[in-house]
């Protein structure tokens, strides 16, 4: 299976993350996703009255300079986790 597919099978996967999927490791994937599909962060930092899209941000941020496919292969891994 080629990476892409593989990624997009998890991706569907990590829709259905169990309830007590703690929010630091939904961060990581998201940073991890947002990395995959877009590339670097193309956006300013959200306001201090926005904590839920700035923790967002800064999860994607913090994988910043990964490779697509860098991204994707750790996504895939921590939605196996």
């Amino acid at each position: 299976m080629a990476l892409q597919e593989e990624f997009k099978e998890y991706a569907e996967k990590a829709k259905s993350l169990p309830p007590a999927t703690k929010d630091a490791d939904k961060l990581i994937l998201y940073g991890l996703y947002k990395q995959a599909t877009v590339g670097s962060v193309n956006t300013n930092r959200p306001g201090f009255f926005s904590p839920t899209e700035r923790a967002k941000w800064d999860a994607w941020k913090a994988v910043e300079g990964k490779s697509k496919e860098e991204a994707m292969t750790e996504y895939i891994a921590k939605v196996k986790q």
